[in-house]
């Protein structure tokens, strides 16, 4: 099984300073790619893919371009990655599952830096905080012990280390060896998401909107003042390019954009910390089952009322993130049907309540005389529910 591990590093100047090169080398590998098969395609060549430009680009267009032969001084495979990822992004074109790529920039932080395992005796050495990578050396981790450091068990394949908001961090996938099945032998369980409350287990958890806090409103409201101040200065900047050239340039308009993706990492870090902690207390209980409803966010975000809000619970992430760690431990997740009227059906009897109102947060059967608060009925619904599709 292969699982993927994100942590943050911290390089030293001189790593750092690498981590940068390498960074550009690859966005400019890319962007390379692109723009030859571009070229290629208006003078009617047939498409090179990545494994043949490579040759090429080795052979041919090195000995033609001595002064692109800085690239060899760099780290190879990540050259090597960088055209299979712009090949990827081609042939993802070609086949109409997405946009045509566009050329990577500088200015939004496009562009990382790949390592990976070359051969079967090789081992990727990780200690508990530091881990060996090519070029680099030894690199200190700031997260201590994450990172499975038994090489018989657990086998680093690759990995990439990227730069966002003036930090570096690294994603690597591990093989994991000789998986011991969990023994699932708990209540199972059924989350109701929500935009009142964030998650409602059937087992009567209840997990706040963490967007509601006061502390969250308040890292949003410093958000803002941000983006006003940098819609200010980039405008005061196109006014002084027009007035004196293309000369001008604005360092304040740089710091700003910083501290502004300083704010939204802040804003990304609370939420999927807080989704992660409740992802492990769901599975710590080793339920035989858990149960989510399919919910259709993309239709939901056409509502002009709530869309902001349901863009803030990040719906579609921890549905993600619960998927990989349930199939990580050997836990089934049942996806219930997003027309099952789970809010409207009494769990005891069964009744549907066909007039149930948004704002009827009390559940009470005019059948039977079953009363339970609307979101935890819901999530038992959820969790009984027979018609429901096995996620992975």
């Amino acid at each position: 099984m292969l699982i993927t591990y994100k942590t943050e590093i911290k390089p030293t100047e001189n790593q750092a300073w690498l981590i940068d090169r390498h960074i550009g080398a690859s966005r400019w590998a890319y962007n390379l790619f692109l723009d030859i098969n571009q070229q290629r395609y208006e003078m009617g060549y047939h498409y090179m893919n990545a494994y043949t430009f490579s040759k090429w680009f080795n052979n041919d267009y090195l000995e033609a371009n001595p002064d692109d032969i800085w690239i060899k001084t760099l780290y190879s495979k990540s050259t090597k990655q960088a055209f299979i990822d712009a090949d990827t992004a081609m042939k993802r074109f070609f086949k109409k599952q997405g946009r045509y790529p566009h050329f990577r920039s500088y200015k939004r932080g496009q562009g990382s830096y790949c390592f990976v395992k070359n051969s079967a005796k090789q081992i990727i050495q990780c200690e508990r905080h530091r881990i060996k990578l090519p070029k680099l050396g030894w690199v200190r981790l700031k997260e201590k012990g994450y990172i499975p450091t038994d090489s018989e068990h657990f086998v680093i394949k690759q990995g990439r280390i990227k730069k966002h908001a003036g930090r570096y961090y690294m994603t690597c996938v591990v093989e994991q060896v000789n998986l011991m099945p969990c023994a699932c032998d708990g209540e199972p369980i059924g989350i109701d998401l929500g935009l009142k409350e964030f998650a409602i287990l059937s087992d009567g958890t209840l997990y706040h909107n963490k967007n509601k806090n006061g502390r969250v409103r308040q890292i949003r409201k410093r958000l803002r003042r941000l983006q006003r101040k940098l819609s200010r200065q980039y405008l005061a900047l196109k006014a002084r390019k027009q007035k004196e050239g293309n000369s001008a340039t604005d360092l304040n308009l740089a710091k700003t954009q910083l501290r502004v993706q300083r704010v939204y990492q802040r804003l990304t870090n609370i939420q999927t910390d807080y989704q992660n902690k409740i992802i492990a207390s769901v599975v710590r209980t080793k339920p035989q089952w858990v149960a989510l409803e399919d919910l259709n966010v993309k239709d939901m975000m056409k509502n002009r009322h709530l869309s902001k809000a349901i863009s803030y619970q990040g719906f579609y992430t921890f549905r993600a993130k619960l998927v990989a760690k349930c199939q990580q431990l050997g836990i089934p997740v049942h996806l219930t049907g997003r027309f099952e009227p789970t809010s409207k059906t009494c769990h005891n009897c069964g009744y549907k309540k066909v007039d149930l109102k948004l704002s009827d947060r009390i559940y009470q059967c005019p059948k039977c005389g079953y009363t339970e608060d609307r979101d935890i009925n819901a999530s038992l619904n959820i969790r009984d529910t027979e018609n429901f599709e096995l996620a992975y």
